[in-house]
């Protein structure tokens, strides 16, 4: 990949309407699915941003809908602390030099992430999820709209 974009503030970068395209690999099965969807980031009313991402989901030629939310939550320096729903902590975000690699244990499971920010509107996310009940890539990409 080229050059990184530098973001000195995430949550003003993230904010706005994005489209999303995701590839999810299973890497045991040779399964491969797709997510395509949109984002939104909206404000939250104590700062911060509410990550709603909303789209069709294939898995072995079956199309469902799915949808996630996330809070994103004003870190020190511009960046950020990326929740769930419920609140529970997911990862941090510090995009400062376009970069950023996040862990997150789940159970037997190690999520890794890895955000890429390649301009003004595009970033990439890909994580890498490894353990006894799984072995995925996810890859998505974003494009801001409008």
């Amino acid at each position: 990949m080229g050059e990184f974009w530098p973001v000195p503030d995430v949550l003003t970068y993230l904010a706005g309407h994005w489209r999303v395209a995701r590839s999810v690999r299973d890497l045991a099965s040779g399964e491969e699915g797709r997510f395509t969807g949109t984002t939104a980031f909206g404000a939250l009313d104590h700062g911060g941003l509410l990550h709603h991402e909303s789209g069709t989901f294939v898995w072995q030629g079956v199309a469902r809908p799915a949808e996630r939310t996330l809070r994103f939550l004003p870190g020190p320096g511009g960046t950020a602390e990326v929740r769930f729903a419920d609140g529970r902590p997911f990862h941090d975000l510090d995009l400062a030099s376009g970069r950023h690699i996040a862990d997150h244990p789940c159970a037997a499971d190690l999520y890794r992430g890895e955000f890429t920010v390649t301009d003004a509107d595009h970033w990439r996310t890909v994580w890498r999820v490894r353990g006894p009940a799984k072995d995925l890539v996810l890859r998505t990409d974003y494009v801001r709209e409008g």
